[in-house]
């Protein structure tokens, strides 16, 4: 079968079109053919052995963390889908690019009707991760106030609206080209990152959600309530960048098939905005990766597997 194989860390040559030997399912697991897997940041990161700590690997690997594809075939034990079944989910793990994947079902839900599998792929990962870290220091509620770093991105765009449903209010930044967007989704105050400096226009945020690398960490602590917390998804050395008497946390999305089921839904049925940017072809997906390294994308980036 296909898939994007890395043999070694490095830069954007390190990931590889490869030939790999087909997949059985296991106990517990079925067989997937993936249709479309979605394109994260943590692709080039465990590429250039950025979070090797974090995620230890044993090379070669397969690369890609979330898919949606169709049942195949069923493991032993294995009963909560049929073979022909549309699935959607995060892998917990790495292997999402390729043709063919063996996956515990419970990591997986039902991709809802009126969702196409590209539409699917851009959910897991992203919805799971802004759910789960924008409660991953306690309650959001009215009255709060949560500044979203990166909001224009897959991960960020949920988190705005989630927060939002919440009732908090809601600060994100995100490029003068997706600040329109941005406040689509419910932001309260956007701020142009390219032109303005956060810090000098906000404060008194209970929750800084730092879903973008760089000096935004050492920033944000200028804004935050002494209360406050900060959770960060792109820098794994967030704790050793955090002041003294402050809350900062490294966070690692966990697979959650009841709570993912329900969110695909809402983005079926329109109650959640999902929004897919670029789309490419398997063979595309190492300068894919490369090109999430190096720019800030609105939406996410999929890989359609049928092109």
């Amino acid at each position: 079968m296909r898939s994007i194989l890395l043999r070694d860390y490095g830069g954007e040559a390190a990931a590889q079109v490869a030939e790999s030997p087909n997949p059985a399912a296991g106990a517990g697991q079925v067989l997937v053919r993936v249709r479309a897997a979605g394109i994260n940041a943590l692709d080039w990161k465990v590429r250039e052995g950025y979070v090797r700590d974090a995620f230890p690997l044993q090379l070669p690997a397969v690369l890609g963390i979330e898919l949606a594809g169709v049942v195949e075939a069923l493991g032993p034990g294995a009963s909560r889908f049929r073979i022909g079944d549309r699935v959607m989910g995060p892998l917990g793990g790495l292997g999402a690019y390729a043709d063919h994947v063996a996956v515990d079902e419970a990591r997986l839900a039902p991709t809802p009707e009126g969702l196409s599998d590209v539409a699917a792929a851009a959910i897991p990962v992203a919805a799971l991760a802004a759910w789960q870290s924008l409660r991953f220091t306690g309650a959001i509620g009215s009255g709060s106030r949560v500044l979203v770093h990166g909001a224009a991105g897959a991960l960020g765009a949920f988190a705005v609206q989630f927060a939002r449903q919440a009732g908090a209010f809601v600060v994100g930044t995100a490029s003068a080209r997706d600040l329109d967007y941005v406040r689509s989704l419910g932001a309260d105050q956007v701020i142009d990152y390219e032109s303005q400096r956060f810090e000098d226009l906000v404060g008194d945020i209970d929750l800084v959600l730092a879903y973008v690398g760089g000096d935004v960490i050492d920033r944000s602590w200028k804004v935050l309530k002494p209360t406050g917390a900060m959770v960060g998804t792109s820098s794994p050395d967030i704790l050793a960048r955090t002041p003294e008497g402050r809350q900062g946390h490294w966070f690692v999305m966990k697979p959650d098939a009841v709570l993912l089921e329900k969110l695909a839904a809402d983005v079926a049925s329109g109650v959640l905005k999902s929004k897919v940017g670029d789309v490419v072809a398997l063979e595309d997906i190492p300068a894919a990766i490369e090109r999430n390294r190096v720019g800030a994308r609105s939406g996410k980036v999929v890989a359609d597997f049928t092109r």
